[in-house]
């Protein structure tokens, strides 16, 4: 029941955040390392991967792969984290502290995919 409520929770918060890719592209452009080509179209890839991995969550038949996907998108976004950190929030009006604990919240939010994504123990 937990691992239920939890992974329709991630399910929402992904779905949540990449819709606002596309109703708020500037946010995450700002954010986005300069080393990195097409920085739209990685915001916009980056907000389908989060939608498609959201409701993967929620279907059985799709629940593992889209974790692995949820935890592979976590790990491709890490740089944009890291640079907003070095930016001291990239132009947004983001505390320090709050930056700070971006870098070791997504591990948290892996470990969670992670959980989520497994199958449920029948006794």
């Amino acid at each position: 029941m937990l691992r239920s409520f939890s992974r329709g929770l991630l399910a929402l918060l992904f779905i949540g955040a990449g819709v606002l890719h596309f109703v708020a592209p500037a946010t995450y452009i700002r954010i986005m390392p300069p080393y990195l080509p097409e920085p739209l179209l990685l915001v916009y890839v980056s907000g389908v991967a989060e939608i498609v991995g959201g409701v993967g969550l929620l279907l059985p038949a799709t629940r593992r792969l889209a974790g692995l996907g949820l935890i592979l998108l976590l790990l491709a976004v890490f740089p944009a984290n890291v640079y907003m950190l070095q930016t001291h929030g990239a132009g947004m009006a983001v505390p320090l502290w709050a930056l700070w604990i971006r870098l070791p919240l997504q591990a948290v939010l892996i470990v969670w995919v992670w959980w989520s994504a497994r199958g449920e123990k029948v006794n």
